[in-house]
């Protein structure tokens, strides 16, 4: 299985674009070049499924899904009117959830909507909590992460105190050049 830190999944995040008010979104005509589908018609049949578990989710399609007009280049200088949609995280998700299961980039996209989406319920959830929260909940992050290096530098075999800070720092300077 390809890793998710393949050129997929920054293919992903390139095609990102973040509006006025901050909040992300991805065209419709973006992602489907990002999920393999050369043709709008076969395309759109997965943009009308994801549309149809949007409604039965009880959500407001236009909320996820809104629709314009795109002007495209035609030969000999012509140009044509497009739908496109400006479809949010959660679009993209249902979309590549009814997408062919057959392609590989389908499951690549399944796994980085799951895991950005989790990743902004947490964020959402942690900045609606008060200062001394947060703090407690940085510090909890921190006794754990703690446990987990002793863990395995433990399995590592390091014995002693001062083994110890040299497997720390050790791990330390590899995580700033990103390399855990």
């Amino acid at each position: 299985m390809a890793k998710l830190e393949a050129a997929e999944y920054k293919t992903f995040e390139k095609t990102k674009q973040t509006d006025e008010n901050g909040f992300e979104f991805w065209f419709a005509r973006d992602l489907q070049g990002v999920l393999n589908y050369s043709k709008w018609e076969n395309f759109s049949k997965v943009i009308d499924r994801a549309m149809l578990a949007c409604k039965n989710s009880g959500l407001n399609i236009s909320d996820h899904f809104p629709d314009l007009r795109k002007t495209i280049k035609m030969p000999k200088t012509a140009e044509k009117q497009v739908i496109d949609y400006k479809l949010t995280r959660y679009a993209c998700y249902l979309i590549v959830q009814n997408g062919d299961p057959r392609k590989e980039i389908i499951a690549l996209g399944q796994t980085y909507f799951a895991i950005q989406t989790r990743r902004q319920e947490l964020a959402d959830t942690f900045n609606q909590l008060d200062e001394n929260n947060k703090r407690l909940v940085v510090r909890g992050n921190i006794k754990q992460w703690n446990q987990l290096l002793v863990e395995a530098a433990h399995n590592a075999g390091v014995i002693t105190d001062e083994e110890f800070a040299i497997f720390q720092t050790v791990y330390y300077c590899l995580q700033q050049k990103n390399e855990i």
